[in-house]
């Protein structure tokens, strides 16, 4: 007998344990097969589920993953409605009110200034609330909506119609800040990130066109960042260029001011202007919400944007030649120019002023160059400007006077509007 006379620890099988384990075959081999089937079964499942994800990710990558028309479109309208729903307490309306009194002459209604006259609507657009604090909500709008207006009034989507009060004009960027009184005003738009638009995302401008109240309208983006020519003086001089995005949702006249909205909510753009020739359609322009909330700090905190000021009045050279050719007579009362025949290009300073004046610049002079920079028109000398100079920064004007070319010196000052 071993030292450990025990079945557990003995190398040799007993006679119980055998019988024990004849016994027991019979029904092991029942519940094996139990077993054995069940894991089946689960391997079976479990092959097929394996199989049908595999096959939709293939079909994916090979066709793309597109649901169902149906689902796609109750996904994409209920995103919208939720979108809608989020910003449209924040979206007002902004009626321009221009002062008139009765003239002597048949009772013609004619523009004044003067105090005594009535007020009446020329013009809607749209804004909407971004900032808010204790005592006023903020609003940013177009330029062009609220330029000449001798009073301006918010309509909120209630129906509530408030006063409000220019804060500051931005007429290079078409932006305007208006206030009004903050009881009562629960929402403030969420502002987006325009520069993570992609072309085709879905997007809704929001405002009251043609004064017809509320309005959304949807489309996509077209393209994520355009530049544009624009004529800041509406005199169809192209003398600015507008960042902008667009989009083919309809922007119509009202609309201006008004939000373009992402499918979260979010303003990524203020609708601006829209292509309006004979036979486009849909073609619309909103200002990048990135470019607006600087523009909109600077108007809040000190009523204009600061820029770089050279201090001239200006008239493109090429137009100075068109209105020659126009002339039956060679001139059109800007005075004679003599120079080179090589010079074709340019700016011709109307009036100096400020720094301009003080480097020695002349009505009719001819600028060419700006420090090392060629400049051909009004545009391109904003452009570099606005750009590339500070307030303070000296800059080498070059231009011509008669047939001569000259320098001057000038340190730039800074545009602040007249009150």
């Amino acid at each position: 007998m071993s030292l450990f006379d025990d079945d557990f620890y003995s190398s040799k099988v007993s006679r119980k344990a055998k019988r024990d384990l004849q016994s027991g075959h019979s029904r092991g081999n029942k519940w094996f097969s139990g077993v054995r089937n069940q894991k089946h079964l689960q391997l079976v499942i479990l092959s097929s589920v394996t199989t049908v994800i595999v096959m939709t990710v293939l079909y994916g990558l090979i066709f793309g993953f597109n649901p169902s028309s149906k689902s796609s479109n109750l996904d994409l309208s209920a995103r919208a409605v939720q979108a809608s729903d989020h910003i449209r307490p924040a979206v007002v309306s902004i009626i321009n009110e221009q002062k008139f009194s009765l003239g002597l002459n048949g009772g013609v209604l004619e523009q004044d200034s003067d105090e005594g006259g009535i007020y009446r609507e020329t013009g809607v657009g749209s804004g909407v609330i971004v900032q808010k604090d204790k005592e006023y909500a903020y609003i940013v709008t177009n330029y062009h909506v609220v330029a000449s207006a001798h009073r301006v009034k918010a309509v909120l989507t209630t129906g509530e119609q408030r006063e409000a009060e220019v804060v500051g004009l931005d007429q290079i960027t078409d932006l305007a800040v208006l206030k009004m009184k903050a009881a009562g005003i629960d929402q403030v738009a969420e502002i987006g990130d325009s520069s993570s638009l992609r072309a085709a995302e879905f997007v809704m401008a929001m405002g009251n066109p043609l004064g017809m109240g509320e309005s959304i309208t949807f489309g996509v983006v077209s393209v994520i960042r355009e530049t544009v020519p624009v004529s800041l003086g509406q005199n169809g001089m192209l003398d600015w260029e507008q960042e902008v995005i667009r989009v083919d949702a309809a922007i119509n006249q009202g609309n201006s001011g008004g939000p373009l909205v992402d499918l979260n909510g979010r303003v990524v753009g203020i609708n601006s202007m829209k292509i309006s020739n004979f036979g486009v359609e849909s073609i619309g322009y909103a200002i990048p919400i990135n470019n607006v909330m600087p523009i909109v700090g600077e108007l809040i905190e000190q009523g204009y944007v600061s820029r770089a000021y050279l201090g001239v009045y200006m008239l493109d050279l090429q137009q100075y030649w068109n209105r020659q050719e126009l002339d039956a007579d060679g001139s059109d009362g800007e005075g004679s120019l003599s120079l080179p025949k090589e010079v074709y290009e340019g700016i011709i300073v109307l009036e100096a002023l400020g720094p301009a004046k003080e480097a020695g610049l002349q009505y009719n002079d001819v600028i060419v160059k700006l420090d090392d920079t060629k400049v051909g028109s009004t545009r391109e000398l904003r452009k570099y400007l606005y750009n590339h100079k500070r307030i303070g920064d000296s800059i080498v004007v070059h231009y011509y006077r008669g047939n001569e070319l000259r320098e001057a010196t000038v340190t730039l000052g800074e545009n602040i509007p007249e009150e």
